[in-house]
């Protein structure tokens, strides 16, 4: 679907007459369920049963065909075996239907011929000009009009959640258990197989939808890894609407055999993990985190800051509620002076606790926590709050949440509620929730919900989201490069002496070296670096991956002397450790000056190629201290990719030894993502180490390793 098309999905979400084609008398069936559902739902459009065996379906007037129809027909849901539905297709164009919602199964998800099947209906309804939701998908729901074409139980409440789901059955536990919540949607759709509109069109089109506030997504798979990142980032920065994913498969066993340390590294869940940051998706592990999530961003404003204020009437709750909200990174606020003045008796009794956790005690009845909640949340140094109730015998929880959601909302700053219990709290908890003030079953969702979105503000508010566009690269100069080394074969390694004129294209912060095939060559490469500076000489061969583990490099050489004994020493560890390796030379580089390893690589996964940085070195894969990002990326993504791993104190500085120079590393990071987007044949590359050096003296590629491959 193109881009210019996503207005058009106004006819699927906003239909002022459905059509559905595969109507059936036989109860328990979709096409009567489906249809039940937008007549007993009231679907405020015309409703047009389509069967050529029936003359009534509950109620409705059923046509034999679509072209029967007499009237426009908006939106078209078909409920028929997939082999009929091409037909189905053109009858729709004909009729000049607006919008189609395929519920049947039988294409991709059955097999080769249904792969088959469906690439002719995406032909079929692109040439048309008609979107598609599906096929293999339980439908759309819009509650705003009443809309549910789909064979859920029961129609979403209105709400300004937008929901974006790859699973059918998922969809409909989710809704049922936001119901329970009492959570409400803007739109619902299940896409399924997305043989049209995909998960960038349905973003795109609920980020210029007036009634959401915020989007959820449950996803298998993304499609166009690079569509995803520009629509969803313009989505969350620009029209500021918060995303949340709950992406399924986090295991690593699709993570393949490959000869770069950043392959090995790289799982599936890495490549999306790197997605969803990039994007500006805030990303949760579990359907109750992400309604956690959804109940704050649809209701509360988000916080200014991460000084959070706790009331409540007991002791136990309001350290729980402490302890979760200094494991989560949030401050207590400290109150001022002033709060604590007001909130002293008569307002709380004297019994009470006037610092952070405010304890109003067991026997506060709603006018103390009004006092409460206005004073406190009132107070300059509190960014946030959590109100926690426990039903004790005076405790009157129905009429704290009648009173506190008018409270609240006149405060301007994110509250939300703990009324701990069930049956005690019910309809208190049903008050605030109805008035828009979510409520957390325990102290520590509330917290981690609130903590979640002082995230969410740091994320928002990263500035400088540029492409950094070196002019100085030689790309055409590259592009031969790479085809020389290819030739006909279709893939090929390039040892670190190979990377080099391919790198010098990149402009690549490189050291001088050269390449021996014999003793006396040795010595006349440490002469011309310069025999006053130590060298490092390491094998040159496909065959011998772990060069330090075969007895392949040697350190802090000096002199030609040295230079000639080292060479014979490395082919006689190889001939030992490696004995059928294929030498192809011995590169000898000099020494770089002391500094911090570090390792920058790419994997081209199916989404793109993946960038990952980390500490380098040998340990690389056991330590695993590594981030990642897809590439092309901002100049501050390489920032945030330098700055989140474990052990970046390392670079900044620690224990008083020298901060390195991060520009270079950025730099590093961003001239080898260029060379990974403008080269296709690059499918991996490891620089590791890059050695790191103090701040203002650059950093060094040290060794280097790239296999080209043909694209497919």
């Amino acid at each position: 679907m193109s881009t210019s098309s996503v207005a058009k999905l106004d006819a699927i979400f906003k239909p002022k007459s459905v059509a559905v084609v595969g109507a059936s008398t036989k109860p328990g069936t979709v096409g009567n369920d489906l249809l039940l559902n937008l007549v007993r739902d009231k679907f405020s459009g015309k409703i047009y049963p389509v069967n050529p065996k029936a003359d009534e379906i509950h109620g409705v007037k059923v046509y034999k065909t679509l072209g029967d129809i007499p009237d426009e027909v908006d939106l078209a849901v078909l409920i028929v075996p997939a082999k009929v539905i091409p037909g189905l297709v053109q009858e729709s164009k004909a009729k000049g239907v607006k919008g189609l919602v395929i519920i049947s199964a039988g294409f991709k998800e059955s097999g080769h011929e249904g792969a088959e099947r469906e690439k002719e209906l995406t032909k079929l309804v692109r040439e048309a000009g008609i979107p598609l939701i599906g096929p293999n998908c339980l439908g759309v729901i819009n509650p705003q009009i009443n809309l549910n074409a789909s064979f859920a139980a029961k129609i979403a409440l209105k709400g300004n959640l937008g929901f974006i789901s790859q699973s059918g059955a998922l969809c409909t536990s989710v809704l049922d258990y936001a119901e329970a919540r009492q959570i409400g949607f803007s739109k619902f759709v299940s896409f399924g197989n997305k043989a049209d509109v995909k998960e960038t069109d349905l973003l795109e089109y609920l980020a210029d939808d007036p009634e959401t506030k915020a989007i959820a997504l449950y996803l298998e798979d993304i499609g166009d890894a690079k569509r995803f990142i520009e629509v969803a980032s313009k989505t969350f920065w620009e029209k500021e609407k918060p995303i949340l994913c709950l992406k399924s498969g986090r295991s690593a066993e699709g993570a393949k055999a490959v000869s770069s340390h950043t392959g090995s590294l790289a799982g599936s869940d890495a490549v999306y993990e790197a997605v969803l940051k990039q994007a500006g998706v805030q990303r949760v592990t579990t359907i109750s985190e992400l309604f956690d999530l959804a109940a704050l961003y649809t209701t509360q404003p988000l916080p200014k800051g991460n000084r959070l204020a706790i009331i409540t009437n007991a002791g136990g709750p309001g350290i729980m509620a402490t302890d979760a909200a200094i494991a989560a990174g949030l401050k207590l606020a400290k109150l001022e002076d002033s709060t604590k003045e007001k909130l002293k008796p008569p307002v709380l009794p004297e019994a009470a606790a006037l610092n952070n956790p405010v304890d109003v005690i067991g026997d506060a009845h709603s006018d103390r926590y009004q006092a409460a909640v206005e004073t406190v949340m009132n107070d300059p140094n509190v960014d946030m709050g959590v109100v926690l109730l426990t039903p004790q015998s005076m405790t009157d929880s129905d009429n704290c949440g009648k009173i506190l959601p008018d409270v609240i909302k006149k405060i301007g700053k994110p509250v939300v509620a703990a009324f701990m219990g069930v049956k005690q709290v019910e309809e208190g908890v049903n008050y605030l929730v109805k008035n828009g003030v979510p409520n957390y079953a325990f102290p520590e969702d509330a917290v981690k919900s609130l903590a979640a979105a002082t995230r969410l503000v740091d994320t928002k508010s990263i500035a400088k989201r540029e492409y950094v566009e070196y002019k100085d690269v030689d790309i055409a100069n590259a592009n031969k490069i790479i085809a020389d080394y290819l030739g006909n074969q279709s893939e090929k390694y390039l040892t670190q002496a190979d990377c080099r004129p391919l790198f010098e294209c990149y402009k690549l912060p490189l050291l001088k070296s050269g390449i021996a095939q014999s003793a006396d060559e040795a010595a006349k490469i440490v002469s011309g670096i310069g025999i006053d500076k130590k060298v490092v000489m390491k094998v040159m061969s496909a065959e011998v991956v772990h060069k330090f583990d075969a007895g392949g490099v040697l350190l802090n050489i000096e002199g030609v002397d040295g230079a000639k004994t080292c060479y014979d020493k490395i082919y006689a560890n190889i001939a030992k450790n490696v004995p059928s390796a294929k030498i192809d030379g011995i590169l000898i580089e000099e020494m770089a000056e002391k500094g911090v390893e570090v390792i920058v690589g790419c994997n081209r996964d199916g989404l793109g190629p993946l960038m990952m940085f980390g500490l380098g070195g040998t340990l690389v894969e056991l330590l695993k201290d590594v981030s990642f990002r897809l590439a092309p990326m901002w100049k501050v993504t390489a920032e945030q990719m330098v700055r989140e791993i474990k052990a970046f104190k390392v670079l900044d500085g620690y224990r008083g030894t020298p901060k390195c120079d991060l520009d270079a590393v950025v730099d590093t990071i961003l001239r080898m993502a260029a060379l990974a987007v403008n080269h296709p044949e690059v499918a991996e590359f490891d620089v590791n180490p890059l050695i790191v050096h103090a701040e203002g003296k650059g950093a060094s590629v040290a060794d280097s390793r790239v296999m080209l491959r043909k694209p497919r």
